[in-house]
């Protein structure tokens, strides 16, 4: 597999991904969209309902301690659609250049989270597991999102370091509540749907809590988008905290509702506002 194939792949796999990262200097497309396809993959793995659970970890857990896909898979790739095929039958050439990546220690590091992350999630949620109290919840955020923040920012450190206008060390934190954030509002947005598939990541006489938990941790998703500098970067990492608060509203407005949306020409409208990032700094930008 070539490089040319990760556009490909995220055409197919990830159209909005795909958009945000274009928005990036190359220097970061190539690693950020690898990392994004490996997750993808695993994801497709340990969200399929149709293969056993106990497969589905051992899958998991075979790629997180060689990075290689077994040569007798525990299940077989008949059960997947055809589009989850293409996925996991690029795998192989996926592992192939993360092992040869200039990137390969940040993109190992997140990888390796987000495997323990699904799991944790499939070991956690039997039939009759009790929601995730807020201990378990950090947790689970932090592997799956809190992870990709940091690996973000390690590498904008590597690529774009003019971006950064605090410490690394300091940024890190803030990278990890910023992710952890959007993760929750994932998970209030689509508590409905996990539900249904048995897991009951908060409970629902929490929910006001959890949305003050998500503002909690998204404000520190502004304090850590104030220590980018204006252009792409700032615009490519500002998107998903611009469409959160809507997502929030909706969810605190109508709690009963098993799927908050925002309408499309609410997306439209923040993504226009987005541009002006390009050339402005960001409320409590430490450069305005």
């Amino acid at each position: 597999m070539v490089g040319g194939e990760i556009p490909r792949l995220l055409r197919a796999h990830a159209r909005t991904m795909g958009l945000t990262l274009r928005l990036l200097p190359r220097p970061l497309r190539e690693p950020l969209g690898l990392g994004y396809l490996l997750a993808r993959a695993s994801d497709t793995i340990a969200d399929s309902g149709r293969v056993a659970t106990e497969e589905r970890i051992a899958w998991l857990e075979g790629l997180a301690s060689g990075e290689r896909v077994p040569e007798r898979s525990p299940t077989s790739l008949a059960t997947f659609s055809p589009s989850e095929r293409e996925l996991l039958e690029a795998l192989p050439g996926l592992l192939s250049m993360l092992g040869e990546h200039p990137d390969r220690t940040e993109l190992r590091t997140l990888w390796r989270a987000i495997l323990e992350g699904q799991r944790f999630d499939l070991r956690r949620f039997t039939s009759d597991a009790a929601p995730l109290d807020r201990r378990e919840l950090e947790h689970y955020c932090d592997l799956v999102a809190g992870s990709v923040g940091r690996c973000w920012t390690r590498l904008i450190a590597k690529h774009a370091p003019r971006t950064l206008l605090a410490p690394v060390s300091d940024l890190l934190p803030l990278a990890s509540a910023y992710g952890k954030g959007l993760q929750l509002v994932n998970i209030l947005r689509d508590r409905e749907a996990d539900r249904s598939a048995g897991r009951f990541y908060v409970a629902e006489v929490g929910i006001s809590e959890f949305l003050a938990l998500a503002h909690e941790w998204l404000d520190a998703g502004e304090h850590y988008l104030s220590a980018l500098r204006p252009g792409r970067i700032l615009m490519a990492t500002s998107l998903p905290l611009d469409l959160a608060p809507p997502t929030l509203a909706a969810v605190g407005c109508s709690p009963e509702k098993s799927r908050a949306r925002i309408t499309r020409g609410e997306v439209r409208a923040i993504l226009l506002r987005n541009v002006a990032s390009l050339c402005f700094p960001r409320r409590r930008n430490a450069d305005s």
